[in-house]
């Protein structure tokens, strides 16, 4: 990597490196098919992690006030986080298999955290699938007055990164011509914004508080916010795409194994760590990470870090 801060996106005229591997991954390990089925159990972690989340900001309902964001930050991010990669489960359809039934999994999850998100994550993270790097069309690919506000600034890094959320809900101004609004999106407006009313008439603030503070941790300044770097922000020469192994896997549906999900996003989140151990050469070799906090501490301080440290394609200058 240069010294210099990255006050440009990366142009690359190279393919994506996930369609190349995955072929050579499946011819030389045909068994990864087998790993290409649903996870019936997500089903399961969904209503509990709701039913969790919710009985939580019940006990909640009377606490000090200052009690509510600790707990939030503490306990309640990891639990919005591992909505929001069941989520991208049921986004990928690997819930139960069944496109209906996947959506209405997603609108569960969203039921404990407070904005509704399902239904556009769904149809914008599919995007970001098939033109990775796409700056007009992967809306994961932060827009260039956005990048230009954010540059290298420690300071503005960190306050992105904690308005997170603000950035990721703009994501449909970010892809010019693709229409935000459909009967999904608008059910998931009217059911979200149903729930929080009933639950701020009867549970009180405190507790929706807490749930919006648990969604806003989970997606912004906290150990699992280094996810949101770690997987495309570019530390290696020519590597898009980057896998986290630690700890926190546990606690995120091995959410971490992001070039794994890239080569094959129809493998669910209990094989993708079979998948490393039946084609190890193909991602030990690559750079990837132990810690997530390491991962936004170096974005943050590390002044050649910017928004703009990502690789585009060349063909979308």
């Amino acid at each position: 990597m240069t010294n210099r801060p990255a006050l440009d996106f990366i142009y690359s005229s190279a393919p994506t490196q996930h369609w190349g591997r995955r072929r050579e991954i499946l011819a030389q390990h045909p068994e990864v098919r087998s790993l290409m089925v649903p996870n019936r159990w997500s089903a399961l972690w969904i209503v509990a992690l709701v039913g969790g989340q919710i009985a939580i900001a019940w006990l909640l309902r009377d606490a000090h006030w200052l009690l509510v964001p600790l707990v939030a930050y503490a306990v309640g991010a990891f639990i919005s986080h591992a909505l929001y990669v069941q989520i991208h489960e049921c986004t990928h359809n690997l819930a139960t298999g069944r496109a209906t039934l996947d959506k209405l999994l997603g609108l569960v999850c969203d039921l404990a955290l407070f904005f509704p998100s399902a239904m556009a994550f769904r149809k914008y993270h599919l995007l970001h699938h098939k033109p990775v790097g796409h700056r007009d069309l992967d809306p994961y690919i932060v827009s260039r007055p956005e990048a230009e506000l954010i540059r290298n600034s420690t300071w503005r890094k960190a306050a992105w990164v904690f308005l997170l959320s603000i950035s990721q809900a703009l994501r449909p101004y970010k892809v010019p011509g693709v229409g935000l609004w459909d009967g999904w999106i608008a059910a998931n407006l009217v059911i979200v914004v149903l729930v929080d009313i009933a639950i701020l008439y009867g549970l009180g603030l405190e507790a929706l508080l807490y749930l919006g503070l648990s969604t806003l941790f989970a997606l912004g300044l906290h150990p699992l916010g280094g996810r949101w770097v770690q997987e495309h922000y570019v530390t290696a020469e020519g590597q898009e795409t980057y896998s986290y192994y630690g700890i926190l896997n546990k606690l995120c549906f091995n959410m971490g194994f992001h070039n794994e999900h890239h080569d094959f996003p129809n493998v669910p989140w209990n094989h993708l760590p079979t998948l490393t151990k039946i084609a190890p050469d193909h991602y030990r070799s690559l750079k990837s990470y132990r810690s997530w906090t390491a991962v936004l501490l170096n974005f943050i301080f590390n002044p050649t870090m910017s928004a703009y440290s990502r690789i585009v394609r060349a063909d979308s200058k």
